[in-house]
């Protein structure tokens, strides 16, 4: 790469598994990196620093932090959000999800960005009912998460047809080494504690996390890209026995054969959820959780291929076996585990 193809590059939400990801692939590939960090201090921070990253302090819903992190950046990655965590008010999520995307959206307006990546989510479309869903599918969020998610990518939707220059992705359910969401799935199914609710059937479609960052590159470099919205996933979606399946061999299981009726759940997680979040503490069941079990989640990356000529490279059993050993090797899962046969409920 030549110093006039070098860019300075803006990414929020680099603290996270996504967000730094993408932070080092494109310090990786000779790119002046800005992390907006809210605490430079913390380990995630010393680990951007380290990588090469420049990092600004800075809290997404400070305007002005926000202004000064994007000053001299020809590109911004917007990929910082709240997911969804326990004992924050719904005017959280709308402070970060939407004000924080005004904010970088404002930021590029002042400082003349030449484009500006938006990070948006596939659960804008909620449980998908026409298979496979494409971009212009339905829109139902379900959940706070969802719809401000939802919310903040139609300001930059409408920020993009009108005086910046912009493109959106919706990123599919994201994996690899490094990412700790799926832990508790790789765990219960390791330690022989997994059962399927339901009959295992709903689709799911998953990206790995290498191929995904792949994608949001070339929604920062593809010129038809401007204006637009793609779904990032991989390259095809899977039934969640399929991926239990997968799990179970990563591990060196046998595939989970138990399953339960979904509605006893549903009711189960209905009421933690009543007993628990008055008080601000995670339930042990959440309804969405639950809900992970019965709702579609499969899409079309057609535009992503014709329009960016993205190609997911990972094959399922390959990225899963990735993450399995990322486990292992950092003391998440280990091989003494689970020598009990299954007997009942994660």
């Amino acid at each position: 790469m030549t110093a006039s193809q070098q860019q300075k590059i803006l990414v929020t939400g680099a603290t996270g598994f996504t967000g730094g990801a993408l932070a080092r692939e494109l310090r990786r590939r000779g790119h002046a990196v800005r992390a907006l960090v809210r605490d430079p201090a913390s380990s995630s921070g010393k680990s951007l620093a380290q990588a090469g990253i420049e990092l600004v302090p800075g809290d997404i819903r400070d305007a002005k932090a926000v202004a000064a992190a994007a000053e001299g950046c020809e590109l911004i990655y917007h990929i910082a959000a709240v997911f969804r965590t326990a004992g924050h008010p719904d005017s959280y999520y709308e402070d970060v999800n939407v004000g924080g995307t005004l904010n970088v959206l404002d930021a590029a307006r002042r400082h003349g960005a030449g484009r500006v990546v938006h990070c948006s989510t596939i659960g804008v479309h909620g449980d998908v009912e026409v298979i496979p869903c494409t971009e212009d599918g339905p829109l139902a969020p379900s959940d706070i998460y969802q719809r401000s998610k939802l919310e903040g990518e139609m300001k930059a939707r409408e920020a993009f047809a009108k005086d910046l220059n912009g493109v959106v992705f919706r990123p599919a359910g994201i994996y690899g080494p490094g990412d700790l969401r799926f832990l508790k799935l790789f765990k219960a199914i390791h330690q022989r504690r997994f059962f399927m609710i339901g009959n295992g059937e709903t689709l799911w479609h998953p990206v790995y996390i290498d191929d995904l960052v792949r994608g949001i590159i070339l929604c920062g470099t593809v010129e038809a890209a401007l204006g637009g919205v793609f779904i990032l996933a991989g390259d095809r979606y899977i039934s969640l026995n399929e991926l239990t399946a997968t799990v179970a061999k990563s591990v060196g299981r046998p595939a989970p054969r138990v399953r339960i009726p979904y509605w006893p759940i549903h009711m189960a997680a209905v009421a933690c959820e009543t007993v628990f979040k008055p008080f601000g503490i995670d339930p042990p069941l959440h309804r969405r959780r639950a809900a992970f079990f019965v709702k579609n989640r499969a899409f079309d990356i057609s535009r992503a291929r014709d329009v960016l000529g993205y190609r997911p490279q990972v094959s399922l059993a390959e990225g899963v076996q990735a993450t399995a050993d990322w486990y292992f090797a950092n003391g998440y899962l280990r091989a003494d585990q689970g020598s009990a046969p299954a007997t009942g409920a994660a």
